[in-house]
């Protein structure tokens, strides 16, 4: 009986771990030089970061990952390498029902990474382009300002600041208007809520009223218009 017993857990086990993977959305990779590690697929629910899927890498670098999706979805690639170190690496990408193709190393896992998506994802790497030339030229006023105040150079610490302020105003209208030009893809929502969430009322509410119908009932554009009515009734009582 014991035999029995022992034998029908092993062909349950063995039928669950033969199972293929079910979902609309397949993720094919490849990390060059990884010889070892896990690699997970994420996505935030409830607030939490949550694993939806994972593979352990063991000498094959390549890697296939599913995911069941209703609308288009930020997801995360996280990999575990087995090194003990407490952080590793995560990159973030919209995935859509359909195929996605990601390929990166792991010598520079952010850095060197190439997406095939859908749409959203084209425009989301078309955004995150503009986005580091604001970086870049964000962390060139805080060098200049940081020798600015060694030397204690006022004049060049104002100039700064007004440069800042001026780079600033760029990125939140660039955004603005990159949402409203993209107003049908879930994108629109999802980088105005992410990156400008504190730029003035009238512009986050100029965006959700530009949003297509379905992008108002994504969750991106659920979202950014519950808050922008938290905002306002924030405000109000503050008045």
């Amino acid at each position: 009986m014991k035999y029995f017993s022992a034998l029908l857990f092993l062909m349950v086990l063995l039928t669950n771990c033969s199972s293929p993977k079910k979902g609309n959305v397949t993720i094919t990779g490849n990390i060059k030089g990884l010889k070892k590690g896990t690699v997970y697929l994420q996505k935030v629910q409830d607030t939490i970061l949550i694993n939806i899927d994972s593979v352990k890498i063991e000498g094959d670098s390549e890697f296939v990952l599913v995911s069941n999706i209703q609308e288009p979805e930020i997801h995360y690639l996280y990999l575990d390498k087995d090194d003990g170190k407490q952080y590793n690496d995560r990159i973030d990408f919209f995935a859509e029902p359909g195929e996605i193709s990601i390929t990166t190393s792991v010598r520079d896992f952010e850095k060197d990474i190439k997406i095939k998506g859908g749409k959203n994802q084209e425009k989301l790497e078309e955004y995150k382009k503009m986005l580091q030339r604001f970086n870049e030229r964000n962390l060139k006023i805080i060098k200049e300002d940081f020798e600015a105040s060694k030397q204690n150079d006022e004049e060049k610490l104002i100039e700064n600041d007004k440069a800042y302020k001026n780079l600033l105003r760029q990125k939140y209208l660039y955004t603005i208007n990159f949402a409203i030009h993209n107003k049908k893809l879930e994108v629109a929502p999802y980088v105005t809520i992410n990156e400008v969430y504190d730029a003035n009322l009238k512009y986050l509410d100029t965006v959700a009223k530009s949003l297509s119908p379905k992008v108002k009932k994504s969750l991106y554009g659920k979202q950014l218009i519950q808050y922008i009515k938290d905002r306002k009734e924030l405000e109000l009582k503050n008045e």
